[in-house]
């Protein structure tokens, strides 16, 4: 049986560590939030750093498992393998059915980063990094170093996340568009025509709506579908 104590404390501290930084945030703030006694803040993590690093990989492992990571059929071609997971790295930063503090929290842990962003790397966004850099390999040419490769793989994904930390500025900048958030579908696409035009494996970007060829023919399976 899970423990409604632990979770609400994870809970309550995510989102007053979002709102207020870890230093600012108290114990006993947090468990007044929860419902829960000052102690159990030392039952359950053994003190308030554990409390932080547990709400961060909380706020990280629940946007994964929304959207698990893609099954590429044997013979998708490369270019609509990155397309499928630049779409799942939008849907999983940009999702809009989980608590508003996860992206505030993670946001705050990019800015600052603590030994909880060293969890998040091994846990989840290594994962991630292996499968780009699988998929670029076969797009790349072959006499490219290693940190082209890194470089290559963290320009494609600093686009993702662009989109992710400057939404606010995004939405006041276009101001056509009366706030609303472009839609992920457009933005994967866009990001993947760029990506593949960059590494001399698609067409130059010249007009909107050019996409990778089968991008939106191909129905890729995630894990949450098999």
């Amino acid at each position: 049986m899970v423990d409604t104590t632990k979770q609400r404390l994870i809970d309550a501290a995510g989102a007053i560590f979002a709102e207020k930084g870890y230093e600012a945030a108290s114990i006993r703030e947090i468990c007044q939030l929860a419902d829960a006694n000052i102690a159990a803040v030392n039952y359950h993590f053994a003190g308030k750093r554990a409390l932080y690093v547990a709400a961060v990989r909380h706020a990280q492992c629940c946007r994964q498992e929304d959207v698990p990571f893609p099954e590429f059929p044997p013979d998708l071609a490369p270019a609509d393998q990155l397309r499928a997971l630049i779409g799942v790295m939008f849907e999983r930063m940009l999702s809009p059915h989980r608590p508003q503090w996860h992206l505030e929290l993670m946001l705050r842990e990019l800015a600052r980063p603590t030994e909880a962003c060293v969890a998040v790397v091994d846990d989840y966004i290594r994962p991630m990094s292996d499968t780009l850099r699988a998929i670029l390999n076969q797009l790349l040419p072959a006499d490219l170093t290693e940190e082209q490769r890194w470089m290559i793989g963290f320009s494609t994904v600093a686009q993702v996340l662009f989109y992710y930390t400057h939404q606010p500025i995004i939405r006041v900048l276009m101001q056509s568009r009366d706030g609303e958030a472009l839609p992920l579908d457009q933005l994967a696409d866009h990001v993947t025509r760029f990506t593949l035009a960059a590494i001399g494996a698609g067409p130059v970007v010249v007009a909107a709506g050019v996409s990778p060829a089968g991008s939106h023919s191909v129905k890729v399976a995630s894990g949450r579908d098999a």
